[in-house]
């Protein structure tokens, strides 16, 4: 089992940065990727950033130039540095955690942070 932990959210005026960070505890040796999901209202969980345990990072395209996704490995952290924030990266913001069980992996989830950027 993995337990996450999400802090930094918060209101932020438009063009405004945010932090969000995530804190894993459990069965850490055996998390593969860490990332960050975002649902705002009335719409799908999306993906936002996640990076491998090598340290290989990807982002949605909404995103790229804006977020970086950091990763502590030695701290079991992951963070998520948002800068020139938008209205529409309003929403709960999920860290995830993906768990090797040998055949397969197991994805986990912290309780969401809620992120709300006002124009």
């Amino acid at each position: 089992q993995v337990q996450l932990v999400e802090s930094g959210g918060g209101l932020v005026q438009a063009g405004g940065s945010l932090r969000l960070s995530c804190v894993a505890s459990g069965s850490i040796a055996n998390i593969n990727a860490m990332g960050w999901y975002r649902q705002a209202p009335g719409k799908q969980r999306e993906v936002v950033a996640g990076m491998t345990g090598y340290g290989r990072a990807n982002y949605a395209d909404s995103v790229k130039g804006r977020f970086t996704i950091s990763r502590d490995n030695a701290k079991s952290t992951v963070s998520l540095q948002m800068n020139s924030l938008k209205p529409e990266d309003t929403g709960v913001y999920y860290c995830n955690a993906m768990l090797d069980l040998g055949d397969y992996e197991e994805a986990w989830w912290g309780q969401g942070t809620q992120v709300t950027v006002s124009s």
